[in-house]
């Protein structure tokens, strides 16, 4: 969708019927308690039919309740602050083996963002981070440690990645001020996005360089600006976000990078060892 559902859900509203007008008014006052409800539990919810409901869906030009739902989702993920979402989770969460819920939870995000990852992208990143005259890595509030992970191993076999520090916005665009066509910034940002993060990769992006950007959907406000745009589904854990499945398509990256440059690496990695075995940065137990 273009635009995130509260604000399609206002564009329509006139036009719904009184059904839905009341299922409207719940997605747009009581998000927090319809994310995670069944078709047919928003229906009793609101005091309509489990159909009117699934119509409501398809009217706001979603394909089947299931995508609908995942974009009241979203809006929760959006809107929430750190102590709604604490409440919110501890509802969603209720009792019980907390440990394997949340892990359960991780591992339906990575099978999701697998199952919808798109290959041809995925490979285009790959391109432009081999084909990069200077890589760029950055990552702000809860993404910055996504970024970290990016760069430390990139900077293992590369000599030109830059990592961003998301410090002030001026000192951000002092950063990135060279950055060029030849050039590609990997930008990180899941909700609540950071402005901080909109600014770089929009300077990037009209700078004429490659963009990747890691992030939850085609509406974030980062999307627009990306030449390569790779969605992974996170969501709340508690105040924090889950963060698996975009550290797997990291993990995936690396691995695609070594793939293809298999023998300069492994030379790398030979002299590397040398050096850290000379000054002992692993210890030998």
């Amino acid at each position: 969708m273009a635009t995130d559902i509260s604000q399609r859900i206002k564009n329509l509203y006139p036009t719904f019927s009184k059904g839905q007008k009341k299922i409207a008014n719940a997605i747009l006052n009581d998000y927090h308690k319809a994310a995670y409800m069944t078709a047919s539990k928003l229906g009793l919810f609101v005091g309509v039919s489990e159909s009117t409901v699934v119509r409501f869906a398809n009217e706001l030009g979603f394909e089947g309740y299931s995508e609908f739902q995942r974009a009241v989702q979203e809006l929760v993920r959006t809107k929430l602050t750190p102590n709604q979402r604490i409440e919110f989770t501890k509802q969603r969460m209720g009792t019980g083996d907390i440990l394997e819920k949340v892990m359960e939870s991780d591992i339906n995000k990575i099978r999701y963002t697998l199952d919808r990852i798109d290959r041809d992208t995925f490979s285009a990143a790959v391109d432009a981070i081999l084909s990069a005259k200077n890589i760029y890595v950055m990552g702000a509030r809860s993404t910055e440690p996504l970024a970290l992970v990016l760069k430390y191993n990139l900077s293992l076999i590369f000599d030109n990645v830059k990592f961003i520090q998301p410090t002030s916005t001026a000192e951000v665009f002092e950063q990135m001020f060279s950055i060029g066509h030849d050039d590609v910034l990997i930008a990180f940002s899941f909700p609540r996005y950071s402005s901080k993060m909109v600014s770089a990769v929009k300077y990037a992006n009209q700078s004429g360089s490659n963009v990747v950007v890691f992030t939850d959907s085609e509406i974030s406000p980062l999307a627009k600006y990306a030449t390569c745009l790779i969605t992974a589904q996170s969501d709340m854990a508690s105040f924090m976000d889950s963060l698996v499945a975009p550290i797997s398509i990291i993990n995936a990256i690396i691995v695609e990078i070594t793939r293809r440059r298999e023998k300069e690496i492994t030379e790398r990695f030979d002299r590397l060892e040398k050096v850290w075995d000379e000054y002992d940065v692993y210890t030998k137990y």
